[in-house]
Order: structure tokens, then sequence, then C-alpha cells
């Protein structure tokens, strides 16, 4: 169903059983995959790529020219992959550098008034509550959360599944499968909920508790930590995870919590 207010480019390619509210524009370098919705007066700009059974609501706008100084007209992308909720008035943008793309993975919901910005990568399964705004090159792995009104500095990386708590200021890196609130922003424990609910083991959930105990509670200095949890930490499919995890650091991690 296109509605005939809607402005949609000839070249534009949309797939099956995509609906189309009223005064909507969809540009001509646009992709969008099969039982999608847009709705009324958002705007898919040039470069964008839409996986299947995206919803896209009023207001919002894909895919227009990142706010960097350095972007100089050079082609490229924003790609969302499948089943992808945009809301109202949300601003994704696309990539600075030829050929680069900013990426939304599968199964992400992005509440109203979201900010992605230039070159930002975000796995699947994510949510960032209303008013989450991400600065340039922002990385986001698989599962996880953002509570509302949080901004991210850029080049800040986020661990598969963390939680983030709403309101936080995030300037320093968040490891996997914590959680991060208070300010400046602090590790307050591990995301035990969120991964239970995902199907998590208890032993796994142990061993990432003994791992977040060595490096945040016990005191020991960052390097100190890591020994002590590579040599004392019983082997777990997340050990390698968080230990890679914070020695790839370039910001360095969010503190501890100290009372």
């Amino acid at each position: 169903m296109i509605h005939p207010s809607s402005v949609i480019d000839k070249n534009a390619q949309l797939g099956d059983n995509v609906r189309v509210e009223p005064f909507a524009h969809i540009q001509g370098d646009v992709i969008i995959g099969d039982n999608c919705y847009v709705g009324t007066g958002a705007v898919i700009m040039d470069g964008v790529r839409m996986g299947n059974d995206c919803n896209i609501h009023a207001g919002a706008v894909l895919g227009n020219i990142p706010q960097d100084l350095k972007f100089g007209g050079e082609k490229t992308y924003l790609e969302l992959g499948n089943n992808v909720t945009v809301r109202e008035y949300c601003t994704l943008n696309r990539a600075t550098g030829e050929s680069g793309s900013t990426r939304i993975g599968d199964n992400c919901l992005l509440m109203a008034y979201v900010h992605v910005a230039h070159d930002c990568q975000i796995g699947k399964n994510c949510i960032f509550s209303n008013c989450v705004n991400l600065a340039g090159h922002v990385e986001i792995e698989d599962h996880v959360i953002i509570g509302g009104m949080v901004p991210v500095h850029q080049f800040v990386k986020i661990g598969q599944h963390s939680f983030v708590g709403g309101g936080s200021l995030v300037r320093k890196d968040v490891p996997p499968y914590v959680k991060a609130a208070r300010e400046p922003l602090s590790y307050v424990g591990i995301n035990s909920i969120g991964l239970s609910r995902r199907g998590f083991s208890k032993e796994d959930i142990s061993c990432i508790n003994e791992m977040y105990r060595i490096i945040y509670v016990s005191g020991f200095n960052m390097t100190t930590a890591l020994s002590e949890v590579e040599a004392n930490v019983h082997d777990c499919d997340q050990k390698d995870i968080v230990l890679n995890f914070i020695r790839s650091s370039e910001r360095g991690l969010i503190r501890g919590y100290n009372g």
C-alpha cells in the first residue's frame, strides 16, 4: 500500500508488501526489503539499505549526510538488518569515507528521538530507550540495552549483554555482561537478570561474576587483575571475550564503584 501523497523516486527499490504512509519521502538510491512499513512524514534518503520486516515510524529521517566536517560528499551508506524498529523522529546518519557504512543489526529497537551518528556499528537485538544519542564511530555489540537520555561519546565501545542505566554519560568503554550507572559512569554489578533471561547457565553467570569481582572489587590494578582472572578463574565461554575486550580497549574502561 503506497499512499498517493507520498513521494517515491522511480529508482528506489521496494520489496513486496511495503506500506508507505502519507507524506513520506523515499529517494532514489534506496533499497527496502519485504514487509516493511514507512510512517507518515518519514524520510528515507540516498544510501539506505533496509532488510525485511522493518518499521520506520512517523518523522524519522534515515540516511542523511553525516554531521561531520570531514565529509566531502562521498558515496556512503546506512544499513539496517531485518526486523528493525525505528520510532518517531529518530535520526540515523550515513557514514563518512568512501563506501563506508553506518550499520544497525537485526531485531533492534530504537525508541523515539534516538540519534545514531556516522560510522556507528550496532549489533543485533539491541534496545535504545528514548533520546539515546550516539556520537560518531561508536561500536555497540549484541544484546545491549541503554536507558533513556544517554549520550555516548565518540569511539566508545559497549560490550555484549551489558545494560547502561538511564541518564548516564558514557565517556569510557563499557565491558561485556555488566550493569553501568551513576556519575561518573561506574560498574555496579553484572547484568545477571538479563543473562538469565537469555539462557546463560548458572555456571557461566558465576564465572562472569568472579571475573568482575577480581577486576572491579578486589583492589588490584588492571594489569594484575587481568593476570589473576587468567590464572585463577576457571575456563568458560565468556572468559576470553572479557579479557580480549578489556585488553583491546582504546578509550579505557568505566570505573569501579566505591560506595
